[in-house]
């Protein structure tokens, strides 16, 4: 069983940054891509960032440009910095690892597991 768990979240105002880290459990952490999605109240769960196991890196069209997704396979951990924060970046983050093999990775159900998820606040 894989367990991913979040850190990193909390309030912040528009224009600063956070960074999220997810800390993931196993020995085949670097086998996998991994992404990021989020998810505001009343809104349906949105891809933002991936990063395949070979480093490649993929964004949502409204974060690029202020958001980096990286990953350390010594640490098991994979992270997203975020820069030039909106309110409109509020919202619930959440790791997931990619299934094997996935290509698409902006697709929820191409990844098989979840984290709990980490609040990210911005006021404006």
């Amino acid at each position: 069983q894989v367990q991913l768990v979040e850190s990193g979240g909390g309030l912040v105002q528009a224009g600063g940054s956070l960074r999220l880290s997810c800390a993931a459990s196993g020995r085949t952490f670097s086998s996998y891509a991994m992404g990021w999605f989020r998810q505001a109240p009343g809104k349906e769960r949105e891809f933002v960032a991936a990063i395949s196991w070979r480093s490649g890196t993929y964004y949502a069209d409204s974060v690029k440009g202020r958001v980096t997704i990286s990953r350390d396979n010594a640490k098991n951990t994979v992270y997203l910095q975020m820069g030039s924060l909106k309110p409109e970046d509020t919202a619930v983050y959440y790791c997931a690892r990619g299934r094997p093999y996935t290509t698409d990775y902006s697709r929820r159900d191409e990844y098989d597991y979840w984290g709990q998820g980490t609040q990210v606040t911005v006021s404006s």
